[in-house]
């Protein structure tokens, strides 16, 4: 069964329906490459994908192991590179609210971010820098 549905609007945009819900997401082209910026790029919603993903896993293992993450914000910086053009590294820096995570439970999210499926999906080459903040 399919998962997204996409159209190409023109002017290097495009739209994206999830099938399942029906919710839409717009792309552009960035202005560094011929797009008017006026939505996520494809490459921003990969890094937004990996950010997300990582938040999804952890909230998933922090609620198995009574703990919260609840509040927890990340900011997500792309670097494009050159040659061909690709991402080259994608930061993210977890922001945790609370600060009274024991040293198991800072492992835990640690290891379960570094292991999050968009993670291991990316290829070997994209550099991937995690900042934790407890």
């Amino acid at each position: 069964m399919e998962t997204i549905r996409t159209e190409y609007l023109g002017d290097l945009r495009t739209k994206a329906i999830h099938v399942q819900s029906g919710n839409e997401i717009l792309t552009d082209a960035p202005v560094d490459n011929n797009g008017k910026g006026e939505y996520f790029s494809p490459t921003d919603l990969v890094a937004a994908a990996f950010g997300s993903c990582m938040l999804t896993v952890i909230g998933i293992v922090a609620n198995r192991s009574t703990f919260s993450i609840d509040g927890t914000q990340i900011k997500v910086t792309k670097v494009m590179a050159s040659d061909p053009r690709r991402i080259g590294e994608i930061i993210v820096e977890l922001n945790f609210p609370h600060n009274n995570y024991s040293d198991k439970e800072k492992e835990i999210i640690k290891h379960t971010a570094l292991t999050c499926p968009v993670a291991k999906s990316l290829h070997p080459d994209l550099k991937q820098t995690l900042i934790f903040n407890f």
